[in-house]
Parts: C-alpha cells; sequence; structure tokens
C-alpha cells in the first residue's frame, strides 16, 4: 500500500484551477452497479485462464447482454500493479440486479459437464478473489465502450468524510476529464462508491485506446492538475491508494 504524495491525488486535488467556481456537478442519469470480481491467479497459468473465459464465460455474458440480464461486463488482466491478476465486471441497475445475474450466469455456465470441468480448471488456476460491488458517482462508465486498457485507483479513505471527496469529484473533476474525452484523449472515465467488500472505499478509473496512449493522457492530467491548494484536504480523506493497469481484455457495450 502506497501512500499519496503527487500522484494519483493531483487529479483528484487540482481540478479547480482548470474548472473553476462554475463547474457543473456530473450525476450519472441513471443508477449504475458494478459487480467485480479480482482474482488471485497461479502467474504461468494465466493464459489458460484466459482461454476457459473465452470458451466458457464470455458466449454467458455475451447471451446475458443480449436478453438484458446485465448491462456492460469487461475482462481485465492485470499489467502493472498490485496482486489481482485478472477481474470480471458486470453491471445492471441496482444491487439486486446483479446478485440475480451473477446467479443466472452461474447456472448458464454449469449447463454441461464440458463446462463444469472448465469451471473447475480455472477455479484451480484462479483459487481465490475478492468481490466488491460499486456504484458509479461520477463519469461515462457503463455508458460508452472502454478503450484497450484502463488505469485504476483505489483508495482507502475516511467513512466520515467520503462524500466531501465525491462533492470535489462532480464539482471540479468532472469537467476536466469530461473534456479529456471529448478530445479524444481518454475513452471514459468514472468515479465509483464502495457498495460491498475490501477495504477500498473509492475507485478512481480511466481508460485509452491502448496502455501508450492512456499513460500520455494520465501524465497530461497530473500536469495539468498540479500545485492546487485543495490537495491536502484531498489527501486527508483518502490518504491511501493502490494503483493498477488493467488490459482490457473483453468487453460489451
Amino acid at each position: 500500500m502506497k501512500t499519496m504524495k503527487n500522484g494519483a491525488w493531483t487529479m483528484l486535488a487540482c481540478a479547480s484551477l482548470l474548472a473553476g467556481p462554475m463547474a457543473h456537478a456530473q450525476d450519472p442519469a441513471a443508477d449504475r452497479y458494478i459487480y467485480a470480481t479480482y482474482s488471485y491467479c497461479d502467474f504461468s497459468k494465466q493464459d489458460r485462464y484466459d482461454e476457459i473465459f473465452d470458451e466458457v464465460q464470455k458466449p454467458v455474458l455475451d447471451a446475458a447482454m443480449k436478453d438484458g440480464t446485465i448491462t456492460l461486463y469487461s475482462y481485465l488482466g492485470h499489467q502493472t500493479g498490485g496482486q489481482w491478476r485478472r477481474a470480471n465486471v458486470h453491471g445492471s441497475s441496482s444491487v439486486q440486479g446483479l446478485l440475480d445475474a451473477q446467479k443466472k450466469m452461474a447456472e448458464m455456465a454449469d449447463a454441461n459437464e464440458k463446462n463444469k470441468r472448465l469451471g473447475a480448471e480455472s477455479s484451480a488456476i484462479c483459487p481465490s478473489h475478492d468481490d466488491y460491488i460499486w456504484r458509479a458517482v461520477a463519469g461515462n462508465v457503463g455508458t460508452a465502450s472502454r478503450g484497450g486498457a484502463a488505469f485504476s485507483t483505489y483508495y482507502v479513505c475516511d467513512q466520515a468524510r467520503e462524500s466531501q471527496a465525491d462533492a470535489i469529484v462532480k464539482g471540479m473533476l468532472a469537467p476536466v476529464f469530461d473534456k479529456m474525452v471529448a478530445d479524444g484523449k481518454l475513452k471514459s472515465w468514472g468515479w465509483m462508491e464502495h457498495i460491498v467488500g475490501g477495504k477500498y472505499r473509492r475507485l478512481e478509473t480511466i481508460s485509452a485506446t491502448d496502455v501508450k496512449a492512456l499513460m500520455a493522457a494520465r501524465a497530461e492530467l497530473v500536469e495539468a492538475l498540479q500545485d492546487n491548494p485543495g490537495g491536502d484536504l484531498m489527501t486527508s480523506i483518502c490518504g491511501e491508494h493502490t494503483d493498477y493497469i488493467w488490459e482490457i481484455k473483453a468487453q460489451a457495450p
């Protein structure tokens, strides 16, 4: 776990220099919830895990998208960051919708003996995981396709002051990130609040076409949003974080 100084929080704490006092709050048009399963895997067998995903899970996810059971999905591969090696994500407009979808898709995946056998093999490759449910507070994640790579920052926050962090993101950062999307430098961005899961209380995520474009966009954001006096306040709310760069291996929409 790393303590934030001049890294990721420069994006979150420094937007008022660019956005100004008239920055508008960006609220999602409809509730967007995301169920994310972050897996710990045998590094040497990850490629096989990906093959099983393509054969068993992806057809189920595609069918669930087609019939409206879920509103989005993505399958993420670790590129740089912490100990999670793979992430499976699906979306809905409610927490109950997420849970119902999870149950339905599990039943679909176990529809035949071959799938059950492959499922057992994948569980042996990635034997443990962390589950989180997130709700979108700001951004366009869930309403637009993401790029081929994502930078996700998972924050540990003071729970009594999380709403202050949300207000800063919605009131100051939204115009900055939206402009990056409009300019084609980012494909998507999102600020998520913890509903169920472990110690991480907020998730900031951005995506771009590929890793090179992603890191160029992030560097531009960090440089543009430096030296804002709100930085110390934001750091005091969410004082620790862990960063991941994910390869987006599959997604819909």
